[in-house]
């Protein structure tokens, strides 16, 4: 091994060769292979049915796969029942009992487990205290709001010291300023306590603020695994480009290939230079993806001439506080984004002609939508 280079965390968890059906015929899960390193944060992310919770669903035991095998520190776990797992779980709905207090709830997982009442009590006084409801031990969960039943939740998960800890949606039904700090908290206590996380979500936005890494899921398959930043500045597919944050999409052919870029006809008129991603070469149909921040706009009648130098017009300006959208149309695309700073939508006017300029590294031709 190279000086410098650091060692991956072993894996905690292995999929292999995972497939679920619940017909008999529809692939639910197809062919997966994964591998969950010991202390990540790690986030399964897609669409509604893309296969995403039924993978965490088959992990926590809940679900049983139709074949292949999943491995728990080197050992087979598909026919292991969900309690001999060692696993926490936190579920959206916080699924607290409403009948006994914070505490108790808390303590729950070591009464099943028959850990001692000292050891318990403890163990739940340092639960309250890292979740800082220790004032509230008394109270029950139809006394909280919906930030604390969800703390509560999240203590009750890792009470018992789990070796992983799966979270499906557990944010999802928080205001958008909840949930941000809860993001944040969450993402803080997985960092304190090297804990290993298992976190679905659809929200790509979430995903991309609490993860080491992400798994695309799409259709039963996932699409691409990566870090966060990788995934929105190296998509592999259209499906990732589109599902990564925002995107704006121009179709073509691509006339030429030379080397690691590519030559493109646009569909709505003029011809740009892309990175070649994912195409198949030349004659090919391709999908272009370029994010809105790397967009320029200039004025029409603009000096200056560049690779990539396409004919617009406005179609709306939108004020986002932080930023501004200018919403225009581009060779044919009658809702591309470009992102500007503050104040700059105020130089626009609906049915102006612009020009806008993007360089070929930020211009990805992928597969066709």
């Amino acid at each position: 091994m190279e000086a410098g280079m650091v060692t991956p965390a072993p894996a905690l968890v292995r999929f292999s060769g995972i497939q679920k059906t619940y017909d008999g015929e529809h692939l639910v899960v197809k062919n997966l292979d994964l591998d969950i390193r010991k202390g990540e944060f790690i986030t399964l992310l897609g669409p509604s049915g893309s296969g995403k919770t039924t993978t965490l669903m088959m992990l926590a035991g809940f679900e049983v796969p139709t074949h292949g095998e999943i491995y728990l520190s080197e050992r087979p776990i598909k026919n292991m029942p969900p309690h001999k797992r060692d696993i926490g779980m936190v579920f959206q709905n916080y699924a607290l009992f409403p009948h006994l207090t914070i505490a108790e709830n808390i303590a729950f997982p070591l009464s099943v487990r028959n850990t001692s009442k000292a050891e318990a009590q403890e163990r739940v006084t340092a639960a309250l205290r890292m979740i800082k409801m220790e004032a509230m031990a008394h109270r029950r969960p139809g006394q909280l709001s919906g930030g604390q039943q969800q703390r509560v939740a999240l203590a009750r998960a890792l009470v018992f010291n789990p070796q992983l800890v799966l979270m499906d949606e557990p944010l999802g039904a928080l205001d958008k300023r909840l949930r941000e700090q809860m993001q944040l908290e969450i993402k803080q206590l997985h960092e304190r306590m090297g804990i290993t996380i298992v976190y679905v979500t659809h929200d790509q936005s979430e995903a991309l603020t609490m993860s080491d890494r992400i798994a695309v899921f799409n259709d039963g398959i996932v699409q691409q695994i990566d870090r966060p930043d990788a995934l929105y500045e190296h998509p592999v597919n259209s499906f990732v480009a589109h599902f990564i944050g925002e995107n704006n999409v121009l179709s073509g052919t691509v006339e030429a290939v030379d080397k690691d870029y590519c030559r493109v006809a646009l569909a709505g008129g003029g011809t740009v230079t892309a990175r070649a991603v994912n195409i198949s070469g030349a004659g090919a149909s391709t999908s272009l993806s370029v994010r809105p921040e790397r967009i320029a706009i200039v004025p029409d009648g603009s000096s200056g001439d560049g690779p990539n130098r396409l004919p617009a017009r406005v179609q709306n300006t939108i004020y986002l506080g932080d930023h501004a959208l200018a919403v225009l149309e581009v060779a044919g695309n009658g809702e591309f984004m470009v992102k500007l700073q503050p104040g700059a939508h105020h130089d626009l006017t609906h049915g102006e002609s612009v020009f806008i300029t993007f360089r070929p590294e930020d211009c990805l031709a992928l597969d066709p939508v």
